[in-house]
């Protein structure tokens, strides 16, 4: 009995004595970036007939679907410096995809390093001077020197070359390396991967068992597609569009002439890449592109299930720009309209964001960086120019900025799309052409979301051109920005501009 007594007495002590809270599960980060991806492309817009990116779907049905995501340049390398430092590229000075790195950017992974994240990166750099080089603020490199290709590989693995052939894929092979990185972490501290991948960039190439899985997909020719074309008969048939049927209210008048002359050019559908492709093959092969980074998404997901790391590990998707397909006969980016200015943008985070949760707000690339260090409980960067809209994802209504600018500068190996300054709301973008013999362009997104009718000569529209107007420049003149970056220029042996091709 005495010795049921002390048992009783010793268990009732230990219950007594509080218990230490379990350690908070870490708040990791995976950040995967697509080339070339617009915002419509991915299954569950409907946007694309046939189109399938089940992983993709999952990620919105399962996160957050950030309806009105922007770059603030549609350009590889300006793009990915803004993400990177959540500056615009007048601030950062990547304003190309050949101009030099700064010496004194900070990069938001180099913060997350300092706060104790294991920190890496897998893919596409393209940025800078810097090549394939290791960049500082990651504990784990891989890349790949300028674009890279789609087919065997040479990687910079922590500065060592290493060469991948077999028909290795790089869309896969990044894949396999990130989830190889990810086995080996300390699961007791947080990390951060940057999964960059190459696709789905110019030229397309699908992965073997991608190849002509798209072959029969019905095309989404827009509207606006033979607007610029004086003779379509011969290349592309009779004009299904040219009917008073199809509603299309165009002011060709006022269309920009480097719009028009660019129909039939390197970035124009009908002289696209030189003739190396039809546009039919062209879109096809750019979804079946894109499957291989669908799949990829599902590999990462399926990693943080099976290790259960999906509560708090929040998973963002993003392009580093959009693309057009033909609209107003234009391909590629760099435009300030909406297919190349667009982004897809999905978060997944369950401990934060509810299923199934739509963010109509504007958010820019320049946003993703603050909303990092947010989650991971770091203060922003005095010298970041966007915010974090973690509290936009927690369904908090909070003071929120409803619009989006935008900035291009001319680049000497694509001379036809001039300087560009812009702003975009919820109804108006206005487009300041700077430097050229052009018009400026204003157009109404409510009735005319296509973008084909410029405004900009309305009467009636004069003052909301001026407001806009004013509007840029004050963007400009507040964050430092009236002052055009000029890098020295590269001149290539047999330079086509030299040619005179394009």
């Amino acid at each position: 009995m005495r010795l049921l007594l002390l048992f009783l007495f010793a268990l009732a002590t230990t219950a007594l004595i509080p218990r230490k809270p379990a350690p908070p599960k870490p708040k990791n980060i995976i950040f995967i970036l697509a080339d070339d991806h617009r915002y419509d492309f991915m299954g569950f817009t409907g946007k694309v007939a046939g189109l399938q990116t089940p992983n993709l779907d999952r990620l919105a049905r399962e996160g957050a679907h950030v309806q009105n995501a922007f770059v603030s340049t549609a350009l590889c390398s300006p793009s990915r410096a803004s993400i990177l430092t959540g500056q615009y590229a007048h601030t950062h000075k990547v304003v190309d995809n050949f101009a030099p790195l700064p010496k004194n950017l900070i990069f938001f992974p180099q913060l997350l390093q300092k706060a104790g994240y294991q920190t890496a990166f897998l893919g596409k750099w393209h940025m800078g001077n810097t090549d394939d080089a290791p960049q500082p603020g990651f504990n784990y490199w891989l890349s790949f020197q300028g674009q890279g290709v789609y087919y065997n590989p040479t990687f910079n693995i922590n500065g060592k070359r290493v060469a991948h052939g077999d028909s290795s894929y790089t869309t896969e092979l990044l894949t396999d390396y990130a989830v190889k990185w990810l086995d080996g972490l300390d699961r007791n501290k947080p990390f951060m991967l940057y999964l960059s991948h190459k696709a789905v960039h110019a030229e397309f190439q699908p992965a073997r068992k991608d190849k002509g899985r798209y072959a029969a997909m019905p095309i989404n020719y827009p509207a606006s597609f033979y607007l610029t074309a004086t003779d379509t008969s011969k290349r592309w048939g009779p004009n299904p569009l040219a009917s008073p049927e199809t509603g299309l209210k165009a002011n060709l008048k006022d269309m920009p002439n480097w719009v028009k002359k660019q129909r039939y050019s390197w970035h124009g559908v009908d002289y696209m890449y030189h003739g190396q492709i039809g546009f039919n093959d062209f879109y096809h092969q750019y979804a079946e592109t894109l499957l291989g980074v669908d799949n990829s998404v599902g590999r990462v997901l399926k990693w943080l299930d099976d290790h259960g790391l999906a509560e708090t590990t929040m998973v963002v998707y993003m392009g580093d720009n959009g693309f057009s397909f033909g609209e107003r006969g234009l391909i590629d980016k760099r435009h300030m309209y909406e297919e190349s200015m667009r982004v897809p943008l999905l978060v997944r985070c369950p401990a934060v964001v509810r299923p199934g949760t739509k963010v109509a707000q504007v958010i820019q690339n320049v946003d993703i960086a603050p909303t990092f260090l947010a989650y991971a409980g770091q203060a922003r960067q005095p010298r970041m120019q966007g915010e974090s809209f973690l509290p936009l994802l927690q369904g908090k209504a909070v003071p929120w900025k409803d619009r989006a600018f935008y900035e291009y500068y001319w680049e000497i190996d694509f001379p036809q799309t001039p300087t560009m300054f812009g702003v975009r709301t919820d109804r108006y973008k206005y487009i300041f052409n700077y430097g050229v013999w052009d018009a400026n362009e204003l157009y109404d997104l409510q009735e005319d979301p296509g973008e084909v009718n410029n405004l900009i000569r309305s009467p009636q529209h004069q003052q909301v051109a001026q407001q806009l107007r004013g509007q840029v420049f004050d963007w400009l003149e507040s964050t430092g920005g009236m002052q055009i970056p000029l890098n020295r220029v590269r001149q290539k042996r047999n330079d086509h501009i030299y040619r005179g091709t394009y």
